[in-house]
């Protein structure tokens, strides 16, 4: 399961990670994010250790989406050192992340 994080521990979960980190911008009432939710988890798994795979409930925390200007979800970002490497917006095949990560992060 990807794990959750908020506005309030952004900084060191993702700013401060010493490896890659995938966000996934999402909201219970979106049907897509919904949809990618198990893909997402799938990918927590596969990279367990690697990668750094969370999740953001925009309706919970919104200062860091308004930060990185989402204005649709579902919005994957690809952070390596405190900077973004890549973003997508909408639903996308697991192929895709998987591809945005091992060619951007890994």
């Amino acid at each position: 399961m990807a794990t959750q994080v908020t506005d309030s521990n952004f900084e060191a979960e993702v700013l401060n990670s010493d490896i890659p980190v995938l966000i996934d911008f999402w909201a219970p009432w979106c049907g897509p994010c919904r949809a990618m939710g198990p893909v997402i988890d799938e990918l927590s798994a596969e990279y367990e250790g690697k990668v750094k795979i969370l999740k953001m409930n925009v309706d919970e925390s919104s200062a860091t989406p308004g930060k990185y200007g989402i204005r649709a979800i579902p919005t994957l970002i690809l952070f390596k050192d405190g900077e973004v490497l890549d973003q997508s917006t909408g639903a996308v095949s697991k192929s895709s992340i998987k591809e945005m990560i091992e060619k951007k992060a890994l």
